[in-house]
């Protein structure tokens, strides 16, 4: 179904939301490859990672998946040494690239060494690499999470970030979820993807579901911000995140 923009998709578990993420990712991929040769992705942690990460390692013993063409960047990322277990690129590092073995040069983790301003940009530096002679890059797909309180990458509820216009990946240092210090896109990149994807399981998600597909979020809320100039935006439920949805 269509909501507030959205294409819709509700499963019946948890697992069936994993499956339908995992498809959504590979179909893209090989869209992407087959019209320009390459497939650009932004990962985000949070609880879907691990079970993306098994689903995408499962898959790949199936099916044939070039991941020489896949560049593969984080949405957001603490600002954390590799080692620490708040870091999400080590979570697709451990559980997906050594394990389906995608070349070091495709994957594209921040400096935790630096500065959190300085690994902001360094990581546009990383992205220009990619994206070249373009004001703003064109993800071919953002896999998203969204925490309870609305928010997306590390953009939170009434935070400035919110209304940054042009800075593809900004800094944070007073995040209200700890660790403090994060690098984050903004939603001028998020918002220029061909598509993306967020993927919510779980009653405790229903009402904040409910507010952005259906009651427009008021006030707005950044998960509800997500909305694609020129692209196809995706929500993949299972029944219980979907229960509020019933008066559609």
């Amino acid at each position: 179904m269509l909501l507030n923009g959205a294409r819709v998709q509700i499963y019946e578990t948890e697992q069936d939301v994993a499956t339908g993420l995992c498809n959504l990712v590979i179909d893209s991929a090989r869209e992407a490859i087959s019209r320009r040769g390459v497939f650009t992705i932004g990962l985000s942690g949070g609880s879907a990672a691990k079970s993306l990460c098994d689903q995408l390692s499962k898959v790949s013993t199936g099916i044939t998946v070039d991941w020489t063409k896949w560049r593969v960047f984080m949405c957001d990322e603490r600002h954390v040494s590799r080692q620490n277990p708040d870091c999400t690129f080590e979570v697709y590092d451990k559980h997906l690239f050594k394990t389906v073995k995608i070349p070091d040069n495709c994957v594209f983790p921040s400096n935790s060494i630096v500065t959190v301003e300085e690994a902001a940009r360094l990581y546009i530096e990383s992205m220009r690499s990619v994206f070249c002679d373009t004001d703003l890059p064109r993800f071919d797909l953002l896999v998203l999470g969204m925490g309870p309180d609305g928010h997306t990458c590390s953009l939170f509820p009434d935070h400035p970030l919110l209304n940054e216009t042009s800075c593809w990946i900004a800094s944070i240092s007073d995040s209200p979820k700890p660790p403090s210090q994060r690098i984050t896109m903004t939603f001028p990149v998020l918002n220029n993807a061909r598509s993306a994807v967020f993927a919510a399981c779980g009653q405790s998600k229903a009402d904040i579901v409910q507010r952005i597909l259906i009651d427009k979020e008021k006030p707005r809320l950044p998960a509800g911000m997500v909305r694609l100039h020129d692209g196809q935006l995706y929500w993949l439920l299972d029944m219980a995140a979907a229960s509020k949805l019933q008066q559609v």
